[in-house]
């Protein structure tokens, strides 16, 4: 991961000047041939000038303060990572940003860098040779000083983790492998991991996990995870859900080919709520945290379960398993249903739910829907805004719970030709007594082409935004 540290001078080395307009100082050691350029391109509103002095990169980011703030920091993520894919391209080992805009543009630009410098290649025979030389950020700004800086790399570490689990294949993390990651993750961060195996999880009835896992040679787990800061504000804890689908081929309702080498990130709310408690205890943030993830894969093989089969879930209402493709709901019902005994203040649940999510709004936004008070909406929101993980809220009807409806169960797992990711949601929330929020990442959280900072494969959707949301709660 990139190092950062607050510096008061400018040395010798690689330059970003962030500005609202430029003005030049003696240190930036800028000819009149390069002022010149700059100004030129800057009149002509290019946003970012480079000039490439052959020992060091002088790169000038001005910031557009036409748009909101939200806009105006997701613009300057996107020009950081343009800026540390040049130092890479450059071999350059470190840059140091230099910034008289506000605290948090200058913070949305160096995470720009800390997200856009991640990569997945520990596979590779040249990992080596490819490996980014980016290695350390130093910042000057009058604002910033260690502890903003320090927090932000906790928490684009934490997204860096989520996304190397995502794009871990299932025949190097299966659910076991998954598990173990979170106890890993627990030791350094200093929270505590319970792991369930498959008898713990047969005599807590949990049907829907031990139905979809029905298909499987691996074994299920039940990840439990739990935080409570010192001087914790929450009396009730928050629980945060994720769905730990590790592979998915939709088992007997099997999938194309095409596209299924991806459904390897069908656990990234797992890993997305597995990271975001790690950030949360090593930002020592004073809240109370749980986080519970049903794992397993999803295959065809053995007793798997078939459309048509009668599951009783951890609650003990029964659903006609109509489509085993539906397998999420399944497994997060159960973790949903178990979530009831710690009377949770709000629970939020992460998951590659629904292919209508992903048509509705594309990798653009989140799907999410729920019922949590509009208090909590509203926060949501505006952290979504903030990080530019946005949501967008569909309507929770009850009229759409007529398309759940079974001839022989309480329930089917599937709804229907119409309102897809709104009946998931439906299906769901028939497992909660408590505030309830559904987040469906079926877009956002992986990508089969390069999106700037987010990258190409998994991008740990979810860890800002609710950290943003944590952060706000607290003060």
């Amino acid at each position: 991961m990139t190092a950062i540290a607050k510096t008061s001078t400018l040395k010798q080395d690689n330059l970003v000047i962030i500005a609202k307009s430029f003005k030049n100082k003696p240190e930036f050691g800028l000819s009149n041939a390069e002022l010149a350029y700059i100004e030129k391109q800057i009149k002509d509103e290019k946003k970012l000038v480079t000039v490439n002095q052959y020992s060091r990169l002088v790169c000038v980011v001005i910031a557009d303060d036409k748009k909101g703030a939200a806009h105006q920091m997701e613009s300057l993520r996107r020009l950081a990572d343009s800026v540390t894919a040049s130092l890479n391209a450059q071999k350059k080992s470190s840059v140091i940003v230099s910034s008289q805009v506000e605290r948090k543009f200058t913070l949305a630009f160096v995470e720009g860098i800390l997200l856009g410098n991640y990569q997945f290649i520990k596979h590779r025979s040249t990992a080596k040779k490819e490996k980014h030389t980016l290695e350390n950020i130093f910042v000057q700004a009058k604002d910033v000083d260690n502890r903003h800086l320090s927090e932000l790399l906790i928490v684009a570490d934490a997204v860096c983790k989520a996304r190397d689990l995502v794009n871990e294949p299932v025949n190097v993390l299966n659910a076991k492998a998954l598990a173990n990651a979170f106890v890993q993750m627990g030791k350094d961060a200093g929270f505590s991991v319970e792991v369930w195996n498959k008898a713990k999880i047969t005599s807590h009835k949990m049907g829907g996990l031990l139905s979809v896992n029905a298909g499987s040679v691996d074994e299920p787990t039940f990840s439990i995870m739990e935080y409570k800061g010192r001087g914790a504000k929450n009396k009730q804890p928050y629980v945060l859900v994720g769905k730990g689908v590790v592979y998915d081929t939709g088992g007997l309702s099997i999938k194309p080919t095409a596209g299924m080498d991806t459904m390897k990130c069908d656990m990234a709310g797992a890993a997305a709520v597995g990271s975001l408690m790690w950030a949360i205890a090593k930002a020592k943030l004073p809240i109370h945290v749980i986080a519970l993830v049903p794992a397993t894969d999803n295959r065809p093989g053995f007793n798997a379960f078939a459309p048509g089969d009668i599951i009783t879930m951890h609650d003990g209402s029964t659903v006609e398993m109509l489509n085993s493709d539906a397998e999420g709901r399944m497994i997060l019902a159960d973790a949903l249903s178990y979530a009831k005994k710690f009377k949770p203040a709000a629970t939020f649940e992460f998951s590659t739910l629904t292919g209508a999510a992903a048509a509705a709004v594309g990798h653009f936004g989140i799907v999410c829907m729920g019922t949590v008070g509009e208090g909590v909406k509203n926060r949501l929101k505006q952290s979504g805004d903030n990080v530019y993980e946005r949501l967008a809220e569909f309507p929770f009807w009850e009229e759409y719970d007529d398309l759940l409806k079974s001839d022989i169960a309480d329930m089917k797992n599937i709804g229907g030709p119409v309102g897809g990711a709104i009946t998931a949601g439906r299906f769901l929330v028939k497992f909660t007594d408590y505030p309830y929020m559904h987040f469906d990442i079926a877009a956002p959280a992986f990508l089969g082409s390069r999106d700037s900072y987010r990258g190409k494969g998994g991008t740990g959707v979810g860890i800002r935004l609710v950290f943003d949301y944590f952060k706000n709660v607290l003060t």
